[in-house]
């Protein structure tokens, strides 16, 4: 008897548990209407950013130089959501892809974008190993490429636009153009003012965005005058650790963004940084 009403009682919580994640999913998923949600996380002195397209499809670009992704993300999506239909490594350096080997063993990954370039490092070899045993789809970008994620919602890769195997690991970066509908966010990766030149020379007219992740965490390495000109955002995001190091951002760099009265906004002063689009609007 007393089995019996313990089963009952294990039978009633599993439906009970049940029944409240379709009410939270139906509330999350009414709640994201026809939006598109892009967020800066706020992984210290590196890179990270989470996409949720209106669809429900879930991108993640980088991962910062540690486990606190896990923890940023974790505030982005459902507790109960542990996958990701693409992951996209712009470049192989360690602020931008240190917080994978950890991601990998929580969340189930479908497919992975990478450069191609090349990376024998410790932390690459072990990417290699876990991509296998996830399972996860492993696509080499090439300019033109596009990746539909839905409901109007796709990246374009703009770079490289060639084999990137022998190349400097910053200058490989993916160069990624996101777009809803009329508002873009173009992702820049670690890219140098070499590329950006070389990318104004391809196709100026397609760097037009309203949201611009500045190059290398707002280094002078990047962002020159030139490439901000054509690029013309309303906001220019920089990813960037509080009193890091290496001075970033650049002063230079804030200079030419406040002649262009583009407003900038910071990870180490705000934290993550969330910006959404219903396709013409941008909020923020």
């Amino acid at each position: 008897m007393w089995n019996s009403k313990k089963i009952f009682r294990g039978i009633f919580l599993g439906i009970f548990l049940l029944i409240t994640i379709f009410v939270w999913y139906g509330v999350w998923a009414e709640e994201r209407g026809e939006i598109l949600t892009v967020a800066f996380l706020d992984v210290g002195q590196g890179d990270a950013i989470f996409i949720e397209a209106p669809s429900g499809k879930q991108v993640l670009i980088d991962a910062g130089p540690n486990k606190k992704v896990l923890r940023e993300l974790s505030k982005q999506m459902p507790f109960y959501d542990r996958s990701l239909d693409l992951v996209v490594i712009t470049h192989p350096d360690s602020d931008h892809i240190g917080g994978f080997p950890e991601l990998f063993k929580t969340y189930s990954i479908d497919r992975v974008l990478e450069s191609g370039v090349m990376c024998e490092s410790e932390i690459c070899v072990e990417l290699s190993k876990q991509f296998k045993e996830n399972g996860a789809e492993k696509i080499v970008a090439q300019r033109g490429m596009i990746i539909d994620l839905g409901t109007g919602v796709y990246l374009e890769v703009l770079f490289p636009d060639r084999d990137a195997t022998n190349f400097e690991t910053n200058v490989a970066s993916l160069v990624i153009k996101l777009v809803y509908g009329n508002s873009s966010f173009l992702l820049t990766g670690d890219s140098p003012q070499e590329i950006e030149n070389y990318l104004v020379s391809l196709d100026a007219f397609n760097l037009d965005a309203d949201v611009l992740k500045l190059g290398h965490h707002g280094s002078k390495t990047s962002s020159s005058e030139f490439f901000i000109g054509y690029t013309s955002p309303e906001f220019a995001v920089i990813s960037v650790g509080k009193d890091n190091r290496y001075g970033h951002p650049n002063q230079e760099v804030l200079d030419i963004l406040n002649e262009f009265e583009i407003k900038v906004l910071r990870t180490d002063e705000q934290g993550t940084i969330v910006i959404k689009s219903d396709g013409e609007n941008l909020f923020y």
